[in-house]
C-alpha cells in the first residue's frame, strides 16, 4: 500500500512516499520511512503526528494514499498572540 510521510520542518521539510503492508500504524510508517534518524527534534511523545491535517493516535491504521504529517511543537500560546502584537509594554485599558 502507498502512503506518504511528510515533516514541516522550518529549515529542512522532508515528504517521502513509501509503501506498506496492509494494517500498518502512524507509528510503524514513521519508523519504516527512516525520518526518525534524519531529524533528532522529532520525538514521537511530544510532537504530534496526524493524516491529512487530522491529529491521530500512534496505533491508527492506515489506508492507501493517507499522507502521515509530523507536525511542529506549538512554541507560544495561541491566546497571547494577540497581546504579543499590541505591543510588549502597552497596558491594557482597564476602565
Amino acid at each position: 500500500m502507498k502512503i506518504s510521510v511528510s515533516y514541516a520542518h522550518p529549515e529542512k521539510p522532508a515528504w517521502m512516499r513509501l509503501d506498506v503492508d496492509e494494517g500498518c500504524t502512524l507509528r510503524a510508517a514513521i519508523e519504516r520511512s527512516g525520518i526518525l534518524g534524519r531529524y533528532e527534534d522529532i520525538d514521537l511523545e511530544r510532537n504530534k503526528v496526524g493524516v491529512f491535517g487530522k491529529i491521530k493516535p500512534l496505533d491508527t491504521v492506515l489506508a492507501e494514499g493517507d499522507r502521515v504529517e509530523i507536525y511542529q511543537p506549538i512554541v507560544i500560546d495561541p491566546k497571547t498572540a494577540p497581546r504579543r502584537k499590541r505591543g510588549a509594554g502597552a497596558e491594557e485599558d482597564t476602565d
